[in-house]
């Protein structure tokens, strides 16, 4: 799984935020940490946006600029098309079919030439030359040179020819060849589906964490506001003599540290918007998401199925299965090099050599190629016995035992996603209940105590006791909500939804 930031964006805002009951009597420098997992995964895709609509954001120096604005099926889409990662993982399958031309290619001709000059000595021949990769180059001749050899003596050769090669039939070695090329394809498209799933989680996971953080936001200020509501009224109690002085500097110092969390958090925003930006695939630094409901409500398939759809359709699993098909393939490859292999060749060459013949001197002085020849053949290629083609069949052979336990863990790895997955929303939504039935309770107790410190039966600390409560409330029952699209959106990504 990918790292996320959004997630410790959050727990930082909330660190920042949340006054525990503790804080209130600690006083300004005490926080509570909050641990919000990374939000989650991948739905259907929609229209891709046009950018238009944005949303204002204020920069450190208190200009105002817009921000665009995505819903999240406008943010997927536009992630599907420009997502670097994406689209090198979509190349990739480009590669692969490539490498299938690479094996066809094997079927086409090859035509090479030469052109070779060497000195020596010519002991029972009248020419020289070397064999090259590019064509074939027989023998001709088998005639004595000089009865009597002085090795001393050296003479030129020259050679230049033209050569074709064509495979006439190959057995079944290029066929096999060709299937495993095919394997690397089915292989780079499950990846891809893979890299779809991912960047889909990757994208709702900081989609999400936008809203959260706006969210956070939202309380912050609606605490800061209550901050300095209970600040002038302290105000007001100490000038009529109601509230000893040092009530006011508490209230002060209760304003002035939710006013660092809502700057925070107004920050926080902007990081989780950066996150968004570069996940998306965004040309600007910052893109703000749409605001919408998390739905709580809608119910999970059962397990059961879950566990059956999983297994068919999770990317990991079809890469494993693919990969150990492949190497069933290595296998009969290997197999299939010991098969003969059947070729047309031809040339066409000059050649000469200024060796003397038995009888007495060639006439020609080896410097010039002029004697031309010409020759067309049917060569069969037939493998006896070759130990690396035999210890390369044993090694493939115990790569499918290791791959075979691969495709097992795999399955089992996705059975426990979906397990976790499927925990986890049933937790997040029986949280949430818990989590309004708090925050109701923290807002009531809250305007208790600020009843009673209304009238002079509470003291501030009080009332900054239930303030702390309330806005703790306040912001877990924010990433609460969030929470359920989270857990939700991880379960369809167990389900490898989408594909």
């Amino acid at each position: 799984m990918r790292p996320s930031l959004p997630s410790v964006v959050l727990a930082w805002a909330a660190s920042l935020l949340l006054g525990e009951h503790a804080a209130a009597q600690r006083g300004p420098d005490s926080a509570a940490s909050v641990s919000v997992p990374a939000r989650a995964q991948q739905a259907a895709a929609a229209t891709p946006a046009d950018g238009k609509t944005q949303a204002a954001a204020t920069t450190p120096d208190g200009r105002s600029r817009a921000i665009p604005v995505l819903s999240l099926s406008e943010a997927l889409t536009y992630a599907a098309r420009h997502q670097p990662s994406l689209q090198a993982a979509r190349a990739r399958i480009e590669v692969a079919r490539r490498s299938v031309s690479v094996a066809y290619a094997e079927w086409l001709p090859q035509l090479g030439a030469t052109a070779q000059l060497f000195g020596g000595t010519m002991n029972n021949s009248t020419a020289m030359f070397s064999s090259v990769r590019t064509m074939d180059l027989p023998r001709i001749g088998g005639s004595k040179s000089p009865t009597e050899v002085d090795l001393q003596e050296a003479y030129p050769s020259t050679l230049v020819g033209i050569g074709l090669r064509q495979t006439v039939f190959d057995f079944g070695r290029i066929a096999a060849q060709v299937a495993l090329a095919d394997h690397e394809v089915r292989i780079a498209s499950h990846r891809v589906e893979l890299e779809q799933l991912e960047l889909g989680l990757a994208v709702e996971s900081a989609y999400y964490a936008v809203l959260a953080a706006k969210a956070v936001e939202r309380a912050a200020q609606e605490a800061y506001a209550r901050a300095v509501l209970r600040m002038e009224l302290v105000q007001a109690g100490v000038a009529r003599g109601l509230r000893p002085p040092i009530d006011l500097t508490r209230a002060e110092v209760d304003r002035t540290r939710f006013d660092v969390g809502k700057t925070r958090a107004r920050g926080n925003i902007e990081l989780a918007q950066a996150q968004l930006a570069a996940v998306v695939g965004w040309t600007e630094p910052l893109l703000d998401a749409q605001d919408v409901e998390p739905d709580d409500e809608q119910p999970l398939p059962l397990l059961g199925e879950a566990f059956q759809r999983a297994i068919d359709t999770e990317p990991t699993v079809r890469v494993a299965v693919a990969r150990l098909v492949q190497q069933q393939t290595v296998t009969r490859q290997a197999l299939m090099q010991w098969m003969p292999s059947l070729q047309l060749t031809a040339s066409v060459s000059g050649r000469a050599g200024g060796a003397p013949l038995s009888s007495g001197p060639s006439g020609f002085s080896g410097w010039v190629p002029e004697v031309a020849n010409w020759d067309v053949g049917l060569v069969l290629s037939v493998p006896i016995l070759d130990g690396v083609l035999i210890a390369k069949r044993n090694q493939s052979h115990a790569q499918e035992e290791v791959l075979r336990h691969e495709v097992d863990a795999a399955k089992r790895q996705v059975l426990t996603n979906v397990t976790r997955a499927f925990t986890g929303f049933q937790l997040a939504r029986e949280s949430l209940r818990a989590l309004r039935s708090a925050a109701s309770a923290a807002r009531q107790n809250y305007d208790q105590a600020s009843a009673r410190f209304r009238s002079g039966l509470a003291s501030s600390i009080e009332l900054a006791d239930a303030e702390a409560l309330r806005t703790e409330a306040d912001i877990q029952l924010a990433i609460g909500r969030f929470e359920i699209a989270r857990s939700r959106a991880l379960f369809q990504r167990a389900l490898a939804a989408g594909l």
